[in-house]
This record gives structure tokens, C-alpha cells and sequence, in this order.
């Protein structure tokens, strides 16, 4: 059996950036008299019949439970005097492109992740500056001076830990994880705000027994490549502090889809179809946040004998809408799906992107 060492360049100082709550928070700029209330953007429900889900929404909209991808009608349900807005999204790419050039005038090893967040890397910038930490701070001073507006920023070695220290104190936060800081940092960490795992990894991971960093630094790395595959090689690097992806400049996004395996099979087409409006919602939402449209959907279906069935629809016109996408995929599941053979996983994508 080859074994790899384990390989940590610190020698990058990367930061990430993550607006806060980017499209309330330029509503609320824009509009003085929605400060301090549960701003929502999305579809009212009472004025869409229920459809329509939360693109993003106030810290005071947060307090209720709200988050993004949240059907708009359960949104409105935990909170009946938030205020929706069906949002500007030309407006958000305008100032998501004055973000950015406001990262350029420090580095041009930008990767942006959406509209309202990017990775840095100052390790050498435009102006010399050592201090990463001063260049976060600098670009959080330009966002609020130049356009009314709070940014979380997170630096350290690598992406990893430049995320995960951006969402520790949101808003307007700004977190420094050093070397010798990160592993203790990660031991002390729910295992589920460790970036890239997701609900279902989360759950396999409680079921061995492991909640924390610290457990997961005790789980030998074959069992975790034996449980998760590559994801487990990269996950016993990170409980270590290890990840040295670059920043990459010309990252382009292909397509955006959601899917969820089920360990209990679905035989009721009202339950395949529920999960699968749960899927548009969360497809629909992330669509939004990284301005994309797609002329195409896709569903994937795989069965309880593990047959996997993929079908595709494309549109005249590019779309970011949950009732077109929800619409295109029902009729689709109508024309091909089994519920009775039982099914493992559901899959929705959205593709060939409107350029």
C-alpha cells in the first residue's frame, strides 16, 4: 500500500471574503426604512400562491430561522411581518462587479465562488503589503466606505480555513487562523461547519461516533477513504489543517444541481415528487446566488437495484425560476419515473448556462 505523506505549505496567505447578507443588505442600503426589520428576498406567498423561494434575507429575517433555499411560504410561516422583496438581481451583479474591483486593486489572484464571495490570494499583492490581515481589513474599509456595505473576511494558509474563519463572527467579522492555531481550532469545531461536508456526510460521520474535529482526528485515514472514497483522503487532510488548493483565477462553473440518496426508498409518487420540489427549491436558490440561468434541466433517478435513469429537458429560454424548473421536472419524473421499483436518489441540474 502507498503511503503519501502528509504535505502542508503554509506559505500562502489567503483570505476570504464573504458579504453580508449581500442582497437584503443593498435593499436595506437603498432603502433606509427596512433597517432592523426581517427583510426576505424572494416571492411574497401571498401574492405567488405559495411558490417562490428565499434567495437570501436580513439577519433579522435569521433570528425566525429563515435561510436561503427555504420555500417562501415557510419563511413567511415563522415570520408573517417579514417583508419580501422579489429582488433586483441586475442591481447585485452591478455591485457584485464593484466588490470585485475593489479585490483587484489588492490582487489579481481573485476566485470568485458567487456573486458574493471570493477567495484572495495576497501572498503577494499590488501594494507589498506583508500584513494579510491589513489588506482584510483594508478591503472591508473600501466596501463600507465606497458602497454602504459590511463584509465578513476570514485569513489564513489556505482556502479551507480562510472559509471557515470568515463564518466565525458574522456580520462584519474578521477572524485570523495561524499555522500553529489550526488544528486546535478544527478539534474544537462541529464537525458539520467544516466546509464542503455536507447533511448527508454529516450524518454517516454521527453514526461512527464522530461530532467534532477532535474525533475526526482519531479515525484512521483507510476508514475514512473505506466510508467516503476520496472525500475521506481529503477529509482526514483538513481535520489536520491541510488542503493546499489554489486560488484559481478562470474558475468556470458548468452547471448547478442538487441530489439526495435515500436510505429508506421512496415508493409514493407524492413523496418522489415533495423531495423533488425540495431539490429546485435548493437548485433554484443557488441558481440565483451565482447569477447563472440554464436552458437545460436534468433529472437523475437512481433505483433500489441501482439502475440510475438521467433525463433531460432543454427550454427556449434560460431560466432561474423554481415554478419553471419544479414544472419541467415533474413532467419529466410523469413520463419515465418508477416509483414502484423503489427509489435510492433523486437528482436535479440545471446546465447550459446563459452567457
Amino acid at each position: 500500500m502507498l503511503i503519501f505523506p502528509l504535505i502542508n505549505d503554509v506559505s500562502r496567505k489567503i483570505i476570504h471574503i464573504d458579504m453580508d447578507a449581500f442582497f437584503a443588505a443593498i435593499e436595506v442600503r437603498d432603502n433606509p426604512a427596512l433597517k432592523g426589520k426581517p427583510v426576505v428576498i424572494g416571492a411574497d406567498p401571498r401574492l405567488s400562491g405559495g411558490r417562490g423561494v428565499v434567495s437570501t434575507c436580513s439577519y433579522e429575517a435569521r433570528a425566525f430561522g429563515i435561510h436561503s433555499a427555504m420555500s417562501s411560504k415557510e419563511a413567511y410561516e415563522r415570520c408573517p411581518q417579514a417583508i419580501f422583496i422579489s429582488g433586483n438581481y441586475e442591481k447585485y451583479q452591478e455591485v457584485g462587479h464593484q466588490v470585485r474591483e475593489i479585490f483587484h486593486r489588492y490582487t489579481d489572484l481573485v476566485e470568485p465562488m458567487s456573486i458574493d464571495e471570493a477567495y484572495l490570494d495576497v501572498t503577494e499583492n499590488k501594494l507589498g503589503i506583508n500584513s494579510a490581515v491589513k489588506i482584510a481589513k483594508l478591503i472591508q474599509y473600501d466596501i463600507w466606505n465606497e458602497l454602504h456595505l459590511t463584509a465578513s473576511a476570514g485569513v489564513s494558509y489556505n482556502k479551507f480555513l480562510a472559509k471557515i474563519a470568515s463564518d466565525m463572527k458574522k456580520p462584519r467579522g474578521l477572524t485570523l487562523i495561524l499555522p500553529e492555531e489550526a488544528v486546535g481550532v478544527l478539534a474544537a469545531l462541529p464537525v458539520e461547519k467544516f466546509h464542503g461536508v455536507g447533511k448527508k456526510t454529516v450524518k454517516r460521520l454521527h453514526e461512527m461516533g464522530v461530532y467534532t474535529g477532535k474525533d475526526l482526528l482519531e479515525v484512521p485515514e483507510m476508514v475514512l477513504i473505506d466510508k467516503f472514497g476520496r472525500f475521506g483522503y481529503d477529509l482526514y487532510r483538513k481535520a489536520r489543517g491541510i488542503s493546499n488548493s489554489p486560488v484559481k483565477v478562470n474558475r468556470v462553473r458548468k452547471s448547478i444541481g442538487k441530489e439526495r440518496t435515500y436510505r429508506k426508498l421512496l415508493y409514493r409518487e407524492e413523496d418522489a415528487l415533495k423531495e423533488l420540489a425540495s431539490l429546485c427549491q435548493r437548485v433554484a436558490a443557488s441558481l440565483t446566488k451565482h447569477q447563472k440561468k440554464g436552458r437545460t434541466i436534468v433529472l437523475k433517478i437512481r433505483y433500489g437495484d441501482f439502475t440510475t435513469l438521467t433525463r433531460r429537458h432543454s427550454l427556449e429560454e434560460a431560466t432561474d425560476q423554481v415554478e419553471t424548473i419544479d414544472s419541467q421536472v415533474r413532467k419529466i419524473f410523469e413520463e419515465v419515473g418508477q416509483p414502484d421499483k423503489g427509489i435510492r436518489l433523486l437528482g436535479v441540474t440545471v446546465t447550459n448556462f446563459q452567457t
